[in-house]
């Protein structure tokens, strides 16, 4: 299919027959930018339940616009014919509605424009897919257990003893991450196949500290939290040893880890105790 740039709940909305009012659709749905594999820029609606692309449209720079119809409903318009594409946003949040037109438009303008979220950390909200192709990462047992811990740690204060509402850029921050490779060190070769190829062979402490504080990093990790929220990387997360429904959302992603980290630490303990 491509390369995502860009990902958003959204559902269709048609148009009554010799009327202007535009109905939704109540089918959950999702919004896609993707660089095809033709070169091109396609504008998909891709069907959640199904998972199945259900429109595909060529784009052709500054030839289409995205813009409000009213209240949540947009329309995408083309300048070279009369086309037009209802859609309705299905985000329980209208928050996030402008920067999604914004950054859609920024492509339509131009399919090299880079994303602007000015509220990446926002609770609730999906956003950007953007990185959300295939992966063959492993998580280790020492991956999931670091993490699962700093999980444990920031919902300490959560009184509701769950997982609090937080992006995972608050989460995977270096101040977290690079006390992990003082008191690990051997986590750093583990990350060796998945760094910049002109790294030393192998990585030392420094720079993976210096990957970890580069705004390259911290997009990456942004990015994945955006696409996370858009419910639409089950396919994704499994190469990370979780289950596909990890990859419907932050919460669930969140908890998958920590349950894998639970039975992580159980095999151990049984092992220890085998080996008494």
């Amino acid at each position: 299919m491509g390369d995502t740039l860009l990902a958003f709940k959204a559902g269709r909305a048609l148009r009554r027959e010799g009327t202007n009012f535009v109905d939704p659709v109540a089918t959950k749905g999702a919004i896609m930018i993707v660089n095809g594999e033709d070169g091109l820029l396609h504008f998909m609606w891709k069907n959640r339940i199904n998972n199945i692309v259900e429109e595909d449209l060529i784009l052709f720079p500054t030839d289409a616009t995205f813009v409000k119809a009213s209240g949540r409903t947009y329309v995408l318009k083309f300048s070279s014919s009369d086309q037009r594409h209802f859609f309705w946003m299905q985000d329980a949040s209208s928050a996030r509605d402008d920067e999604f037109v914004s950054n859609i438009n920024g492509y339509l303008e131009d399919p090299e424009f880079t994303p602007n979220w000015p509220s990446t950390s926002s609770a609730g909200a999906s956003t950007s897919a953007q990185g959300a192709s295939s992966s063959n990462f492993q998580a280790t047992p020492e991956q999931i257990e670091q993490l699962s811990s700093l999980l444990n740690q920031m919902a300490g204060s959560n009184q509701g003893g769950g997982i609090p509402e937080m992006s995972l850029s608050d989460i995977l921050t270096p101040a977290n991450i690079t006390p992990l490779f003082t008191s690990h060190p051997q986590l750093i070769p583990t990350l060796f196949p998945y760094l910049p190829p002109d790294l030393p062979s192998p990585p030392s402490q420094e720079a993976v500290e210096r990957i970890v504080n580069s705004p390259q990093f911290r997009a990456a990790v942004t990015n994945f939290d955006q696409a996370l929220r858009t419910g639409l990387l089950g396919g994704l997360v499994r190469g990370l040893g979780l289950p596909e429904e990890a990859g419907t959302g932050i919460g669930p992603f969140l908890r998958a880890v920590q349950e894998q980290a639970d039975r992580e630490n159980a095999n151990s303990s049984d092992d220890r105790m085998d080996t008494d």
